[in-house]
């Protein structure tokens, strides 16, 4: 866990620096097993395919854990999340191979609230789309 960030040393415009979160297709049957959605288009390449996808896709859900990971790893504290929204505005696609697919997740302290509270703006890209639109956090800090 990284050390907790404090309000006070926080300023609107701050960028938060973007981390890759790397995907495989074990991580999506992973997921798979812990959230119950066993929908083939998230671990079958042919099932995907004979359904128009390009290839297997991440689950949504997957990819908005990944980008809420980030806002909890920035403020040091898995608790510090008020609120939280997305829309899915584009699928992360993850090839059979070794490179997988990378979902890469910044940041920009958008607003400071009263109660020591931040709003963060989000941006989530795999490749060239952006997969996370409207992606917003509130953020309770120290």
């Amino acid at each position: 866990m990284t050390a907790t960030v404090k309000y006070d040393e926080v300023e609107v415009g701050q960028e938060i620096p973007a981390v890759e979160y790397p995907v495989h297709r074990v991580n999506l049957v992973m997921y798979a097993g812990a959230s119950g959605d066993f929908n083939p288009i998230h671990w079958n390449e042919r099932h995907a395919k004979a359904v128009g996808l390009p290839d297997v896709i991440a689950h949504g859900m997957f990819t908005m854990a990944q980008a809420g990971r980030f806002v909890t790893d920035w403020a040091g504290d898995p608790g510090a999340v008020v609120d939280y929204g997305v829309r899915f505005s584009s699928m992360v696609v993850v090839p059979d191979n070794d490179e997988g697919a990378v979902i890469t997740v910044s940041g920009l302290v958008e607003e400071k609230l009263d109660g020591d509270r931040v709003v963060i703006a989000l941006t989530a890209r795999s490749g060239d789309s952006r997969v996370l639109s409207r992606a917003r956090a509130t953020v309770q800090l120290a």
